[in-house]
């Protein structure tokens, strides 16, 4: 049975442009060391002190530059630094899994110069206020000072004031598999700040580096930071990170068509704060956009079958529920234990059926007069397509490329 529309209408639609702020750090070196002098960092780092520099599993931009950085900076001082993974259970929860990993973003130990200590062994340092154990990597608490690199951002699984950051990374980075697999079971937005209070005061970290990107994920702002200033500093960082990363340009949206989802653009496949929906049993949505019909048409070859988010969708194509690897992203799920978004939404056989059926769906609006946007992805979303009635909303803070464009599609259905 077909659901494409007879005589189908469509709105008219207009190409736009999103301008973001375009300020950058050219300067890694000079930038890295002017923020540890400006904490005194120099004077608590003794000769010979051995000092753990922290690496994490993100592809952060200019990580390897950040940490070789960070690393000529003990050097300096006097101390010997070495590398430490800190990354949970990531890199398939192995110390050589982890090192790859480190070794895959520049930070291998030739273009470091020093030594990495990856090991899966940790101590516990006690309890957090709820209860839960506190596990710490046991070769950073044997070091002489910890030096916490990680860029801040928001999460994808929860809203806090402490997100993903300086003090993500003590507290599940730095706690390996036993602290990830403890903290997620009760909850990260909750179990963060309370583990990292704990390590804050039990470990020896000398100091933060957070990373702040802007919209094009330059790296804008390197601040330093001091133990007792952890947690406050790393959520004043969320708050300017959060003003720098794009965002869909209005709040309302009867359909937001996206072309494709994958593990390069979220680790959810879609940005959870990008389309403003998370779907994790007692925790809150964002506030915006509110969109009545989402649509994901195609899963990026480079998620070789991994559609974890895909749930998050409210149609989609059969051709990309035909594609998915469940073995792959049951595995990723069930670890995030966020069940729904694993779940396939109803599909249809042509991207033009999925979309008609998106504007049957979306109640008493004209075709015309939908307020519909469509995005290549979430990570990219300078340009995109945008209908007159959002186009008529935004047009003072975009740049128009190109109007009257029309909705088409080839003879096999897809969106041209």
């Amino acid at each position: 049975m077909s659901y494409i529309r007879d005589n189908a209408v469509y709105p008219k639609m207009y190409r736009i442009r999103q301008h973001f702020s375009d300020k950058k750090i050219d300067d890694m070196k000079s930038e890295v060391f002017s923020q540890f002098d400006s904490i005194g960092l120099r004077e608590k780092i003794h000769a010979g002190a051995e000092i753990g520099v922290t690496c994490g599993s993100r592809g952060i931009n200019n990580i390897d530059k950040i940490v070789k950085a960070t690393v000529d900076y003990v050097k300096a001082a006097g101390g010997r630094p070495f590398i430490v993974p800190a990354m949970g259970s990531h890199g398939g929860a192995t110390a050589e899994g982890q090192k790859h990993v480190c070794e895959k973003f520049g930070v291998s130990e030739e273009a470091m110069g020093c030594e990495i200590r990856s090991s899966m062994e940790t101590v516990v340092l006690g309890k957090t206020k709820s209860g839960v154990d506190v596990y710490f990597d046991k070769n950073a608490y044997e070091s002489d000072g910890i030096i916490v690199v990680n860029r801040v951002k928001r999460h994808t699984d929860f809203i806090a004031k402490n997100e993903s950051g300086i003090v993500k990374m003590i507290s599940v980075g730095l706690g390996k598999q036993k602290g990830a697999n403890a903290m997620h079971i009760y909850g990260l937005g909750k179990t963060i700040p309370e583990t990292a209070e704990v390590m804050l005061d039990k470990a020896p970290i000398l100091a933060g580096l957070g990373i702040v990107e802007n919209a094009h994920e330059d790296t804008c702002v390197l601040k330093a930071v001091k133990p007792e200033n952890f947690i406050e500093d790393d959520a004043k960082l969320l708050e300017l990170s959060n003003s720098l990363v794009p965002s869909l340009p209005c709040r309302d949206i009867d359909i937001l068509i996206v072309k494709e989802m994958g593990k390069q653009y979220s680790g959810t496949g879609m940005d959870t704060k990008v389309i403003g929906r998370m779907k994790i049993l007692g925790e809150s949505e964002p506030d915006y956009p509110y969109i009545k019909k989402l649509v994901v048409l195609r899963l990026s070859d480079s998620s070789y079958g991994n559609a974890l988010g895909i749930g998050l969708a409210d149609l989609t194509v059969k051709k990309l529920a035909d594609s998915i690897d469940y073995e792959a992203m049951y595995s990723n799920l069930i670890t995030t234990t966020f069940l729904e978004r694993g779940k396939v939404p109803v599909h249809f056989d042509t991207e033009r059926e999925t979309i008609d059926v998106a504007f049957k769906t979306i109640g008493s609006v004209e075709p015309q007069d939908a307020r519909v946007m469509i995005i290549d992805n979430t990570l990219n979303i300078g340009t995109m397509l945008v209908s007159e009635s959002i186009y008529n909303d935004i047009k003072d803070s975009v740049e128009l490329i190109e109007e009257d464009v029309k909705i088409e599609f080839g003879s096999d259905g897809v969106l041209k």
